[in-house]
C-alpha cells in the first residue's frame, strides 16, 4: 500500500458515503479551480515523515499542508571537534493540486536555531532565523488512482529550486540551488510498500566560486499494521562533495482520513551526516 496514506479504501468509503474507492476515474475536468468532490479524493499520501518522496500528487484544486513541528538534529565532531545542534520549528510543505496529475509545492521554515559547542566556550556561536523556500513540482507519470493491487507501481518527476531568504542569519541557504527527484513506488504484498527515489542535486561549493553536482538514492519500507497506523525503515544517501549515509524510522498515524500525524529519527552513519535527528508532525489536507 501507499506510505503514508490515511486510510483504507474501505475505510475512507465509509467515510464519504460511497460504495467503494474510485479507482482509474476519470479526473480530467478537475482542476485548481475546480476542486476534486469528495468521493473522488484518492487516499492521502504524505511526503513526510521520510526522506523518501510519494509519487502521488493532490488531488486537483485540494491543498495539503505537512508541517514538521519540531526538530532536532546535532552533527558529529568537525576537524576541530566542534558540535553544532540545530533546532527547526515548524517547518511546512504547502502541496496544491493543479490538475489530476500535477501539482506545486512551497517548503518554508519558518524558524531555526543552529548552536555551536567549541572546546573554547568564547568561540561558539549561536544563529536563528528563518529559512529557505524550496518551490517544488510534481508531475505523476502513471499510478495516481491505479495502484490498490499489490504489484502496482506509481512514478513521478519532481524538480524543486531553492531560494535563500536571509543569506546572513546561518540558517537560511546563501545561495540558488536546485535538482530534480525520480520518486517510485511499489504496492508489495500483505501490507508492505516500497518506495524509491534517485535524482540529481547542483549545489553551491563551499568556496562559492561555482557549483557541483551531488546524487541522491533513497529506499523506504513501510507496513501498514492497521488502516490509521503504519511504520516505516530507510535508508538514505547522498554522494558527490559530501558522502551522507542516514538510516531512519518512524510511525504515522490517521487520526481522520485528512490528518495524520508522525514522528520518527533519523542517524547518521557516515561523518557528513547529522549523528541524530528525532521529529514529530502533522499533516493536513483541505
Amino acid at each position: 500500500m501507499r506510505r503514508g496514506t490515511t486510510a483504507s479504501c474501505a475505510a475512507a468509503a465509509m467515510l464519504v458515503a460511497t460504495t467503494g474507492c474510485v479507482s482509474g476515474a476519470d479526473k480530467s475536468a478537475y482542476s485548481l479551480f475546480n476542486p476534486t468532490p469528495d468521493q473522488l479524493l484518492r487516499d492521502m499520501t504524505t511526503d513526510r515523515p521520510d526522506t523518501t518522496e510519494s509519487p502521488f500528487t493532490v488531488d486537483a484544486g485540494r491543498v495539503q499542508v505537512e508541517t514538521n513541528l519540531f526538530g532536532f538534529a546535532r552533527s558529529r565532531p568537525d576537524a576541530d571537534g566542534v558540535v553544532t545542534d540545530s533546532y527547526e520549528l515548524v517547518n511546512a510543505n504547502l502541496r496544491i493540486g493543479i490538475t489530476s496529475d500535477t501539482e506545486i509545492g512551497f517548503v518554508w521554515q519558518s524558524y531555526g536555531i543552529a548552536r555551536s559547542h567549541h572546546a573554547d566556550a568564547a568561540t561558539s556561536f549561536r544563529h536563528a532565523g528563518i529559512g529557505g523556500l524550496d518551490v517544488r513540482g510534481k508531475v505523476n507519470l502513471w499510478g495516481n488512482d491505479a495502484f490498490e493491487q499489490p504489484g502496482a507501481t506509481a512514478l513521478a518527476l519532481l524538480p524543486f529550486l531553492t531560494l535563500p531568504t536571509d543569506d546572513d542569519n546561518g540558517i537560511s541557504p546563501e545561495h540558488v540551488e536546485g535538482g530534480l527527484l525520480v520518486p517510485l513506488a511499489i504496492n508489495l504484498p500483505r501490507g508492505f510498500g516500497l518506495g524509491i527515489n534517485a535524482g540529481v542535486l547542483r549545489l553551491k561549493d563551499d568556496d562559492a566560486s561555482g557549483y557541483h553536482t551531488d546524487y541522491v538514492a533513497t529506499a523506504a519500507l513501510s507496513y501498514e499494521w492497521t488502516d490509521t497506523l503504519g511504520t516505516y525503515y530507510e535508508v538514505a544517501t547522498q554522494f558527490g562533495d559530501a558522502d551522507i549515509v542516514v538510516l531512519g524510522t518512524g510511525v504515522t498515524y490517521a487520526l481522520r482520513p485528512n490528518v495524520q500525524l508522525d514522528a520518527g529519527v533519523n542517524v547518521g552513519l557516515t561523518r557528513d551526516a547529522d549523528r541524530i535527528n528525532p521529529f514529530v508532525g502533522i499533516s493536513t489536507r483541505f
